[in-house]
């Protein structure tokens, strides 16, 4: 799979640029395991990359010329490194002006180059294409115009593109697993200090199943920066009540419980969510550490019941996912995974109960909702990287 897709964009390179590319990278989609919607919440994540991946085939120029082609699309976008850039219409160039435009802040000095990419990280599924995009060609750039920059500087520019040029006020995780995930391990990383830690993944007998909704709901964007503003609300009445308090991490249940009144319905039930979501990564490492699937799967069950019922950023096609595995004996975990309204489940499959799996519940997904569902059998693997052959 992954040599395939690296042959296929080599060769539409060298059709499209009538040279063969000087460099393949891969940068890889990203799941999170558990920890949603805290990354932006000084909480703490457990990501991995994935075995999906953007390929970029990339060439310096010897001017400033620079064309990017989005072979998925047949789609290119040319300008000079001399413009001035600002975000355009085409929603993927934008990944990339973004993260140029964090380089040329910076002074670096570059060429122009020529640039064709492909994917098999689903867009829109949750799977976080976008960083995957924004991190793989940061990560090219670096490597080709020996910009010096660590893994740490690349996720955090790919970040502030999205923030600057795509207009999603996002955390750190997605660009951060997309970079730093290694093969078999997840990432515990600490979104406050970006202190991080490997543990291992091997979950025995379960496989990792993604059933995928097939629907993105509008209000992605929208949903995503208002949950930001109630947190950020909630949190500052909090800090009121309990001085000694900075982020969500150094509040208990009982405290956030305390003030369910004063909060008001919706902020209690956000800020809830936040707590326990904090409290629920710590339990799934050591869960993990433990080889305790049957916990850690218990555990993603009340993670989606917190994103559905308290902060409410799930939707009927994704609860309807879950519910139709919850009472099966070969699922122990299922969830939600993402911002939310639409895109994936994540699931802890026994191995040999994927394929039978999928076909009940696309069977049941499509007499209910008309939706054909898919399904990605997905492996824990490194992050961005200079293929070689």
């Amino acid at each position: 799979m992954k040599k395939k897709l690296v042959e296929q964009v080599t060769a539409y390179f060298t059709e499209q640029f009538k040279n063969a590319p000087d460099h393949i990278f891969l940068s890889p989609g990203r799941i999170n395991i558990i920890g949603e919607h805290v990354d932006y919440n000084d909480g703490f994540v457990l990501p991995a990359a994935i075995n999906k991946y953007v390929c970029f085939a990339v060439s310096a120029n010897a001017d400033t010329k620079c064309t990017i082609i989005a072979k998925d699309l047949n789609e290119f976008y040319s300008f000079d490194l001399t413009d001035e850039l600002k975000p355009v219409d085409l929603m993927w160039v934008n990944f990339f002006l973004g993260v140029l435009q964090q380089l040329k802040d910076r002074g670096f000095a570059m060429t122009g180059f020529n640039i064709a990419f492909s994917s098999t990280v689903p867009m829109g599924a949750g799977l976080s294409s976008s960083a995957a995009v924004e991190c793989g060609f940061g990560y090219a750039l670096n490597k080709i115009f020996s910009l010096g920059l660590s893994k740490q500087d690349i996720a955090l520019i790919g970040q502030k593109s999205e923030h600057t040029f795509v207009g999603v006020n996002c955390g750190i995780m997605d660009q951060f697993a997309s970079v730093f995930g290694k093969k078999n391990k997840v990432i515990k990383l600490d979104c406050n200090t970006l202190e991080y830690e490997y543990h291992n993944a091997d979950f025995k007998e379960y496989a990792l199943l993604l059933l995928d909704s097939k629907v993105k709901h509008t209000h992605l964007t929208s949903g995503y920066n208002d949950r930001r503003n109630e947190v950020e609300k909630g949190l500052a009445q909090l800090k009121q009540y309990y001085p000694e308090v900075n982020t969500f991490r150094d509040l208990s249940e009982a405290q956030v419980v305390a003030y369910k009144e004063e909060l008001g319905d919706v902020i209690f039930r956000r800020c809830l969510f936040v707590v326990r979501e904090i409290q629920r990564v710590l339990d799934a490492v050591a869960a993990l550490q433990a080889k305790d699937f049957t916990k850690l799967g218990d555990l993603m069950f009340k993670t989606h019941d917190g994103l559905s019922k308290n902060y409410e950023v799930s939707c009927e096609e994704i609860d309807f996912l879950v519910d139709a595995v919850r009472n099966d004996e070969n699922v122990i975990g299922s969830r939600m995974m993402g911002g939310g309204f639409g895109g994936c489940s994540i699931n802890l499959v026994k191995k040999d109960a994927v394929n039978s799996l999928i076909e009940r519940v696309s069977k049941e997904y499509k007499e209910k909702y008309n939706i054909s569902l898919k399904a990605y059998k997905v492996k824990i693997a490194k992050g961005t990287t200079l293929y070689k052959a």
